[in-house]
């Protein structure tokens, strides 16, 4: 019995804990009886709790890196493939355009992407009897712009009333009297970029309160022009109209020049973002202005935004249109071309086209282009594309698809392309035309097809002496300053590639003409598939010239709309509205002329606003 209560007794737990995480299930009691019990192997020794809890965060922690390192693992396989995916499209894409409008497409049988091979000339031949002896009634110049905006009465913005308003809010920002210092340039690029970063400095003057400094022209190394501000504008004439406005003189106080060793390039230069915000110029240009008295911004094309308070606009406005007008000596030489035009447009009653060709030799060469000229003209673009730009065309990561800059409407339109499509939009041989351009490539061989579509065909060279052309020659910022001020008034403008001249030059005319850009500007997109199909007729071709007609004189006609602080086109291709207050005194603007053949002009086209401007390019 002894025995059996022995063995029956529950023996005593020495362990109090029940909560072991590492248990491995064997009991630790003993009995206290006979020594014969039979026990249970011996337990392991019981580790402290502090340490079996950092074992089990340890495990955690490595599962946790070892998920998260097969995430990762698992993500970046994931980039890699969706990256090759993308690169392998992106070599389909390209191959494909190769194959399609490349050099390869030929060889493999494809038929060519419409509009990617120049065959332009080909249809002129096809098509010149049909040109020819087109005996339908030609456009008449009077009544090419169809289209009419309805002009609203703008308040006049007179000298006095635009100055009291700028006084009043120099007053209502607290600025202290006198200026924040002075604000030196330097405008680089041709005529019409230069052109942009004057109007601009006014701008940022204004803004910052500071006196501007006449701006210095940088020597572009495409254009290679030296001339400088006051060999194309008139520098009296840029500050008087800008006083009230923005303070402007000619150079710096002679305490400022003895500080910079009399050496404008001395002044530090402070490089501003490109489209730079009015806040910025307020909250890093600004302080810096007023600590040193001086600030000098190099390069200052496109240097600040098109979206400023409407005084400011209002400066580019005045500066673009008021307060730069050519120099004598170009004003002079430009009257006379333009009324040389209007003699030789009898026919038309005095109106003539002018057309911006981009024909030039570095043009042509940087589009990339292909034309006819076969091997001589590839080896010829070849080496002239090297010694412009060393090396810019060769790069590894540059793909040149001349085939495709085509369809997409990237290549110069050639002399013959342009009389093929006026002749189509309905002008005929007795219309007068002026060439705005430099020297065209191979002159000779591209002007004869235009020549014989319009021969009352004119340019600076064949209107003006060779001693009247001899002061200008070698500066093509002057030379460019004569074909501004001949586009500008004629009747119809044409433009055949985008840059900085048709731009400012559309602008222009918009605000001279009621708003109204009277420009041509084609869908070369749609033209070089019509001039390389050489089933067209003449008269389908005419259809299609008609309709992009009257597209270039709607969209002639748009004025954006413009919200407070959110301008997204450039105010110098539309200056609408902000400038309209300035139509309304564009007469007292300039100077009137007792010329009799200006007299004539103005009495022909009955536009007081064009001929007060003819008036004051003296």
């Amino acid at each position: 019995m002894a025995a059996h209560i022995a063995i029956s007794m529950k023996p005593k737990n020495n362990n109090s804990s029940s909560n072991n995480c590492c248990s491995n299930g064997y009991s630790s009691d003993v009995s206290n009886g006979s020594d014969n019990s039979p026990s249970p192997p011996p337990s392991p020794p019981k580790p402290r709790l502090t340490r079996t809890l950092s074992q089990c965060r340890r495990r955690l922690r490595s599962k946790t890196k070892s998920f998260v390192r097969r995430e990762n693992l698992g993500s970046g396989l994931s980039f890699r493939r969706n990256l090759r995916y993308l690169l392998l499209l992106l070599l389909l894409y390209v191959s494909g355009l190769l194959m399609c409008v490349g050099p390869f497409s030929g060889l493999l049988g494809y038929a060519t992407v419409p509009g990617s091979v120049y065959r332009s000339y080909e249809n002129f031949q096809r098509l010149w009897d049909d040109i020819r002896f087109d005996n339908s009634s030609a456009l008449q110049l009077s009544s090419v712009w169809k289209y009419k905006r309805r002009v609203k009465v703008q308040k006049p913005c007179p000298n006095s009333t635009a100055r009291n308003h700028f006084s009043m809010y120099r007053t209502s920002m607290m600025e202290p009297p006198g200026s924040s210092g002075y604000l030196v340039v330097d405008a680089n690029g041709g005529l019409n970029q230069q052109r942009s970063a004057i109007c601009n400095a006014v701008a940022v003057a204004g803004l910052l309160n500071a006196i501007l400094v006449i701006p210095r022209f940088e020597l572009n190394s495409v254009w290679r022009d030296p001339s400088q501000f006051g060999d194309i504008y008139d520098e009296d004439h840029f500050i008087d109209n800008l006083k009230g406005y923005v303070n402007v003189v000619r150079e710096l106080p002679e305490a400022l020049m003895e500080r910079y060793d009399r050496n404008l390039s001395n002044i530090p230069n402070f490089r501003v973002q490109a489209w730079a915000t009015v806040n910025y110029y307020l909250g890093v240009v600004l302080p810096v202005l007023r600590d040193q008295g001086v600030i000098r911004i190099a390069p200052f094309a496109n240097r600040l935004t098109m979206n400023v308070p409407s005084h400011i606009q209002l400066l580019r406005c005045i500066a673009n249109y008021k307060a730069l007008k050519f120099s004598p000596p170009i004003s002079s030489l430009a009257e006379k071309l333009v009324n040389r035009m209007i003699e030789r447009s009898s026919m038309t009653g005095g109106k003539y086209v002018s057309v911006h060709l981009r024909f030039e030799q570095d043009m042509v060469a940087f589009s990339c282009c292909v034309y006819d000229g076969g091997e001589a003209e590839k080896f010829n673009m070849d080496s002239f594309r090297e010694k412009g730009w060393k090396g810019k065309f060769k790069r590894k990561d540059r793909v040149i698809v001349p085939a495709l800059n085509r369809v997409e409407g990237k290549c110069p339109l050639t002399p013959v392309e342009v009389g093929l499509m006026l002749s189509g939009m309905g002008f005929d041989n007795t219309t007068s035309i002026y060439i705005a351009s430099g020297k065209i490539y191979q002159a000779e061989k591209h002007l004869a097809p235009l020549r014989k579509m319009f021969p009352l065909l004119y340019t600076k060279e064949s209107l003006a002496t060779p001693e009247e052309l001899a002061p200008f020659e070698g500066y093509s910022s002057r030379l460019a300053a004569l074909d501004y001020t001949v586009s500008l008034l004629s009747e119809v403008f044409v433009t055949t590639q985008g840059g900085n001249f048709p731009h400012f030059l559309m602008g222009h005319r918009r605000f001279l003409f009621s708003g109204h850009a009277k420009t041509i500007k084609p869908d070369k997109r749609k033209l070089v598939v019509l001039l390389q199909d050489m089933g067209i007729s003449w008269n389908a071709f005419k259809e299609e010239m008609k309709v992009m007609l009257t597209e270039s004189d709607r969209k002639g006609m748009m004025v954006p709309r413009v919200k407070k602080f959110n301008r997204k086109t450039s105010i110098y291709t539309y200056p609408l509205p902000e400038c309209a207050c300035l139509q309304s005194s564009n007469n007292s603007t300039f100077r009137l002329t007792d010329s009799a053949n200006v007299l004539d002009y103005r009495h022909e086209l009955q536009d007081s606003k064009q001929s007060s401007y003819i008036s004051g390019i003296r």
